[in-house]
């Protein structure tokens, strides 16, 4: 179970980079490329192994002027949790 005050980083198998030829923020690793769409990329260019949950929800609601955006970032969480391309800090 997720929760507000668990701490995310990226895996070390993968490495977060804006890929001018897609337009797009993408994750790099040995045998290639997931490309992730605009969401995506917001959640995990704040994904760094310091900011809290409630931090990165937070920081996205501000800088796109709105709210309720928690659920939607804890469904990503739990897909990239489970495609192995972030780890939780806090077991």
């Amino acid at each position: 179970m997720i929760n507000d005050n668990q701490v995310f980083k990226i895996s070390k198998l993968f490495r977060l980079q804006w890929e001018p030829a897609q337009k797009a923020h993408v994750l790099l690793y040995p045998e290639g490329m997931v490309k992730l769409n605009d969401s995506a990329g917001e959640i995990m260019s704040r994904i760094d192994g310091e900011k809290t949950l409630n931090q990165i929800v937070s920081d996205i609601e501000l800088r796109f002027d709105t709210k309720g955006l928690r659920d939607d970032v804890i469904s990503f969480i739990e897909i990239a949790l489970n495609q192995g391309w972030i780890k939780s800090e806090v077991e």
